[in-house]
């Protein structure tokens, strides 16, 4: 498991019915690609976020699968449409086999 991987969304609270709305994702991960080399001329082993997800209502919206090219601390932006009220669920899995998940309801007004 990553050190200190905090994973953060921002999902507007409030949306119409069959309206796009924005989803903006960061994770604060170090992202080691494992092309470096630590102090003592180690190769340090590759940790990266290697795939990304979002569900809404138990739906695929969107599925990413990141490369080690990808920055530290990936932030992703991407729309989604919103047809009923409910729940969208953002899961990052880790090299390691560790998976970080947050999830945000939104409400039709």
């Amino acid at each position: 498991m990553a050190k200190d991987a905090k994973p953060r969304v921002k999902v507007p609270k409030l949306a119409a019915a069959g309206e796009t709305i924005t989803l903006k994702t960061m994770i604060s991960h170090k992202m080691e690609s494992g092309q470096r080399k630590d102090s003592d001329g180690n190769k340090i082993p590759r940790s990266i976020i290697n795939r990304f997800t979002c569900d809404f209502n138990g739906q695929n919206v969107i599925n990413v699968t990141l490369e080690p090219a990808i920055s530290t601390n990936p932030y992703l932006q991407f729309d989604a449409v919103v047809p009923e009220a409910g729940e969208f669920k953002f899961t990052w899995y880790d090299d390691d086999g560790s998976v970080y998940e947050t999830s945000k309801k939104i409400a039709i007004g």
